[in-house]
């Protein structure tokens, strides 16, 4: 008894002395979760694995790395400062990387590989390298001039690209650019993915090879009917007037269109997307014989998804699949066309869960792949030869992303079987016939660790074991890194709420601790993930707070009926179950109900407007960074996926905006944004600014010049979250670095 409680003692007295996380420290250039590999690839003949990598004294400059599977060497492929010292990027590259939200990126952010493997093809600010494997030190500049969305053609014989809002292939053998479009221009664009198409359907790209490079389909769309949202970027040292043309909720979306162009001749044919021209082109795609063109054209209103094939010679066309629902229905993923069989693979909610499907060519169903009480995030890979689908899943724990597999026949289709054995979070990326798949893998107390595998999980080798050892830059702060805790509530209507809970470092369950509450609750997301997180929660919880997150009804890898409920209204759902979390916090005896604070960001900082104005009697004070305020000011597509047009539900508008709840805000709030805000436009908080000065209401406000909507760049960061906990030291009377 004597030597047990002399222990407790020496741990509670080391653990106490343990150095704890600092927010400079955590957006320093070195990165303090170790070695992060990006854009992870197997190489087409499987012997490498390539990706991007930040610099031990830069973690935001990134090169291009090589990891050899037979003598398990690593090496720099692509210096990025060699390649160019010194980057200058347009500001459609720029709005192209806060879409991708990689604005605080520099370097190489993107490359891809040859079909034979003996290339890299590497755009870097606006120039574009192919990077021969037998002499990488020699790179090859084949276009300049800004140029945008590269690719090589899937049969090696193009390097393809947009410059000046045209299509441009650059024939490798002969070194011959050929420009495909020639009336891009204006508001007209060639072979893009316009705004909301990057922001809401992610679309990075906006054309797409046959296999055998004999065309290429390409959207083409007119921008002129979206109004100019004409609106100041202002910068430490001047203002800059941009007329971003931006399609409000309600307002016209770009006249869109779809065409094949033959690289070789250049011959272009239209094809019809209908006689509605209201609508939303959202996916494309081709057969893996190269005869069908397919396309998915969503309504405007998006309650229907048309799957539709065109005979690539006669351009003949024929309905394949039609999704229909009363609320929405989602975008998933392209269908996948198998090689050996006329038939491709289809993701759909229809069961009210994501499950796969096996079509013929006909568009007949075969029969399910997946099904059951569970769903499917996305597929992975599918091996033909063993007729086996790989997909992702959270099957297992909703706070998990484990890897399954699946018979093509459907005979597993309730009973996949698990690979992945690690509980926690594993994002894959599986080789093309998926003989080895690439593990990243990471839980709440092991930073991500990258491997190569077999796919019954069998390890080839560590790509970056970044193991939490004495020489991890993550060591010192160990001894002080707060576990999360995981359980669920129920929703007013009975359904399931999951939350996480990291309880202060050296907890002591007789003392009562201000929470900090952090909040997205927006569609398309889920914060209750088991995996390597945000050390600024970490951070928190070692300042003395209870950091607590609950996904609402609306957040996403659940079923439909958790997803349709906030359909008509958000705000409203969504705030009843941060109440039943908040609620839950307050009956815990280590809890101070008096000193609960909330934070959002982006629909997060809509949160905390709606839940300050709903309960300031239980939350002492909020923060609330590029919050949309109105949705009327938000884009087409996202808006009236769930609150339809203004016309059409003007009271929804109404009810889910901040402004009709603002009688509620009594709570202490600093509002945040960045000046430069193309996303949540800063007239969502310049109008808000407006009604609480109007009110009366006290409030304190944070601005960044130039800063978009993520306020990228290391020192804004710092600053950003320094506020931040300044703030909740002073109204939830916790003192900044004080001992816990």
């Amino acid at each position: 008894m004597r030597i047990l409680l002399f222990t407790l003692l020496a741990a509670m007295s080391f653990s106490t002395s343990a150095e704890r996380l600092t927010i400079d420290r955590i957006y320093d250039n070195a990165n303090l979760s170790g070695s992060a590999p990006r854009k992870l690839q197997v190489s087409p003949d499987g012997s490498r694995v390539t990706f991007l990598r930040g610099r031990d004294n830069d973690q935001f400059q990134l090169d291009l790395w090589e990891f050899n599977v037979k003598d398990q060497s690593m090496r720099r492929l692509v210096d990025s400062k060699i390649l160019q010292a010194e980057e200058n990027i347009s500001d459609q590259e720029k709005a192209r990387r806060e879409r991708e939200r990689i604005a605080n990126l520099r370097g190489i952010v993107d490359y891809s590989w040859s079909p034979d493997g003996k290339q890299l093809l590497v755009p870097l600010a606006g120039d574009l390298y192919l990077i021969d494997l037998s002499n990488t030190d020699k790179a090859r500049k084949i276009a300049s001039g800004q140029v945008m969305s590269a690719q090589i053609s899937p049969g090696g014989r193009y390097v393809s690209y947009v410059r000046d809002q045209n299509l441009f292939v650059f024939e490798l053998s002969s070194g011959i650019e050929r420009q495909l479009t020639k009336d891009g221009g204006g508001t007209t664009h060639n072979a893009e993915a316009e705004f909301v198409a990057q922001e809401e359907m992610a679309q990075t790209s906006g054309y797409w090879w046959a296999p055998d490079d004999s065309r290429i389909a390409f959207k083409r769309f007119d921008e002129s009917p979206v109004p100019v949202a004409r609106r100041f970027e202002i910068y430490a040292n001047r203002t800059e007037v941009v007329e971003q043309r931006y399609p409000y909720a309600g307002a016209s979306n770009v006249l869109v269109g779809l065409a094949l162009v033959n690289p070789e001749s250049g011959t272009i044919q239209a094809i019809d997307l209908g006689k509605e021209k209201d609508i939303y082109l959202v996916r494309a795609d081709w057969s893996a014989d190269a005869s069908t063109l397919v396309f998915q054209r969503q309504s405007r209103n998006q309650k229907q998804l048309d799957l539709i094939a065109v005979d690539k010679h006669s351009l003949a066309q024929r309905s394949m699949i039609t999704e229909t629902a009363s609320t929405w229905v989602s975008i998933l993923d392209k269908p996948y066309f198998l090689k050996k069989t006329q038939q491709f693979l289809w993701m759909s909610e229809r069961s009210g869960r994501k499950h796969l499907y096996l079509y013929d060519l006909q568009g007949k169903l075969v029969h399910a792949i997946s099904q059951g009480e569970w769903g499917i995030d996305g597929l992975l890979a599918v091996d033909e030869q063993s007729q086996t689908v790989y997909v992702a899943s959270n099957r297992d724990a909703v706070s998990d992303k484990q890897v399954y597999a699946l018979k093509l026949d459907g005979s597993t289709a309730n009973q996949p079987q698990r690979v992945t054995k690690n509980d926690g979070w594993h994002e894959t990326r599986f080789s093309a016939k998926a003989e080895i798949f690439i593990d990243t893998w990471s839980d709440d107390n092991t930073p991500p660790q990258v491997s190569l595998r077999k796919p019954d999980d069998t390890l080839i080798t560590w790509i970056e074991h970044n193991e939490l050892n004495a020489s991890h830059p993550y060591a010192r702060y160990k001894e002080a890194h707060v576990p999360t805790e995981y359980g669920s509530l129920k929703a007013e209507d009975g359904q399931t709420l999951y939350y996480s809970i990291k309880k202060p470092l050296n907890f002591n369950p007789a003392k009562r601790y201000p929470v900090f509450l952090q909040v997205y609750g927006g569609p398309g997301a889920q914060t209750v993930q088991r995996h390597w997180g945000s050390l600024f929660e970490q951070y928190m919880a070692q300042q003395g707070y209870i950091v607590f997150k609950l996904d609402n009804r609306g957040s996403a890898r659940r079923e439909r009926q958790f997803t349709n409920t906030i359909y008509n209204t958000l705000g409203k759902h969504e705030v009843a179950d941060q109440l039943v979390g908040i609620n839950w916090l307050s009956q815990q005896g280590f809890v101070d109900a008096k000193r609960i604070g909330v934070f959002g960001w982006s629909y997060g900082g809509f949160m905390s407007l709606r839940l300050l104005s709903a309960a300031s009697d239980k939350i002492a004070a909020g923060v609330s960074v590029a919050p949309v305020t109105d949705w009327a000011l938000y884009d087409t597509h996202y808006v009236e996926q769930f609150i339809n047009q203004p016309k059409d539900n003007a009271e929804g508008y109404r009810q889910s905006s901040v402004f009709a709840h603002l009688d509620g805000l009594k709570s202490p709030l600093l509002l945040m944004h960045g000046m430069a805000d193309d996303n949540v436009l800063f007239t969502n908080t310049t109008k808000l600014i407006d009604d609480l000065t109007t009110r009366g209401v006290l409030f304190d406000l944070m601005t960044y010049p130039g800063g978009k909507h993520g306020i990228a760049g290391a020192a804004k960061q710092k600053h950003v979250f320094h506020t931040i906990e300044a703030f909740f030291a002073k109204h939830l009377n916790n003192p900044v670095g004080g001992k816990p």
